[in-house]
């Protein structure tokens, strides 16, 4: 029996998403508009689908549009976002109960 050993694991952990969903203090915006870029911040690093649409989801999770990232880094443990609305609902909706 080993007590007490700790272990370095290689690799960069990640988290695999497929959609948006962001707090006021990460960049939701205050007013979604139509074609307009907006940028965001997630903490540790993210795996998100760039240049195709995907929900984007208060903290809540209620979507309010379809988005398409299209600038998406890591760096220091953040990965930052820049995305355009590319649909807006007329209604927002719950994506998880």
């Amino acid at each position: 029996m080993i007590v007490g050993e700790r272990r370095t694991i290689m690799g960069m952990p990640c988290e695999v998403n497929s959609i948006l969903k962001l707090k006021p203090s990460q960049g939701y915006p205050v007013q979604l508009e139509k074609g307009k870029r907006y940028p965001a911040q997630k903490e540790g690093y993210r795996i998100i689908p760039v240049d195709v649409p995907i929900l984007l989801v208060d903290e809540n999770w209620l979507a309010h549009a379809d988005i398409k990232i299209c600038r998406l880094t890591w760096e220091n443990g953040i990965t930052s976002i820049d995305f355009d609305v590319d649909r807006i609902y007329d209604s927002p909706f719950l994506t998880k109960s």
